[in-house]
């Protein structure tokens, strides 16, 4: 399918870039700081029209001191927004934020909407603040006025993967395979958009629009199961509606590495095809992959159009040619 639009493909600058050294990381480097070489390439060779850049992770989450989170987001993105003005065609921005400040992650959201024109907003599924032992997570109250500001400003909210930190990650010792984005990453989203859900969050927002790479990171799978346990056992269950409503109401999932038919058929199953975008997670994954699995798929060409193009061009309001 020719087309297709791509939503959480990576890129960084050096201040975020992983520090391990090794042929892999070193590849990833010159691939996440490359715009309009073998990026723009690789998408014209598997029929993808147009990719939203995000910032790797964890990136801005990452950083301790807040005064320097807020500063590190202005210049990323606006670095960004120069790099989209030379082919504003064919990419477009998430704003990276800075979630250890909510007031100042509402007003750098703001700006980068109304001013550099950016489609919503990435962010890792959870933030330090101050002491590298810290993982403040989204839900808490501090972050209502952001979350008012999201509503407000109409856009989606990626919200992507970063490790559990290693003090936290001690169900991994002896199996470091698992503490990688092979596990770790899906389990630690999937808890944050759990947290999302059960706070009452879409209840006070109702209009929030949250998106899950990797086909939702292993929710949908469950959704039933949390639904029929949450009306069964003796625990307190804040939000009005099930977890699956929310799921179908509030969030969208895309393909980003997981091209595979028992996985995507599932989601499918799940949230519907009007819940699910095509997506790479480039440079970690390869365009020519996720494109052949997409391409070739068991899925009627009008659900094939849907997820690869149109769902996206509705939700972040991409115009193409």
């Amino acid at each position: 399918m020719d087309g297709k639009i791509a939503l959480e493909e990576h890129w960084a600058v050096d201040e975020t870039m992983h520090r391990a050294g090794g042929s892999f990381w070193d590849e990833m480097g010159k691939r996440l700081r490359d715009f309009r070489g073998k990026r723009l390439a690789e998408m014209d060779a598997h029929g993808i029209a147009f990719a939203i850049l995000g910032l790797n992770s964890p990136a801005l989450q990452g950083v301790l001191d807040p005064a320097k989170a807020v500063d590190l987001a202005r210049r990323t993105n606006d670095r960004l927004a120069e790099e989209i003005a030379r082919t504003p065609r064919r990419l477009g921005g998430f704003a990276g934020l800075p979630m250890q400040d909510p007031t100042a992650a509402a007003r750098e959201l703001a700006r980068c909407v109304r001013e550099l024109g950016f489609k919503g907003a990435m962010v890792n599924c959870f933030t330090q603040r101050h002491v590298a032992d810290s993982a403040i997570y989204y839900d808490l109250p501090e972050f209502q006025p952001f979350w008012a500001t999201v509503a407000e400003l109409g856009v989606p909210l990626y919200l992507h993967p970063r490790q559990t930190l290693p003090s936290r990650a001690l169900a991994y010792e002896g199996h470091r395979w698992l503490y990688s984005p092979a596990w770790d990453f899906g389990s630690e989203t999937a808890l944050q958009a759990l947290r999302l859900i059960g706070s009452g969050l879409f209840d006070s927002f109702p209009t929030l629009q949250i998106v899950l790479g990797h086909l939702g990171e292993r929710i949908p799978f469950d959704m039933w199961r949390i639904d029929n346990l949450m009306a069964k056992l003796p625990v307190k269950y804040p939000a009005k509606k099930r977890v699956s409503e929310y799921m179908r109401e509030n969030f969208h999932l895309t393909t980003s590495g997981q091209f595979h038919d028992t996985a995507f058929h599932c989601a499918l199953a799940a949230v519907g095809a009007s819940r699910i975008m095509f997506s790479v997670d480039y440079p970690y994954e390869e365009m020519s992959a996720a494109a052949a699995w997409f391409d070739h798929t068991p899925l009627p060409e009008a659900e094939r159009m849907r997820i690869g193009r149109t769902n996206a061009t509705a939700l972040f309001g991409i115009e193409l040619a």
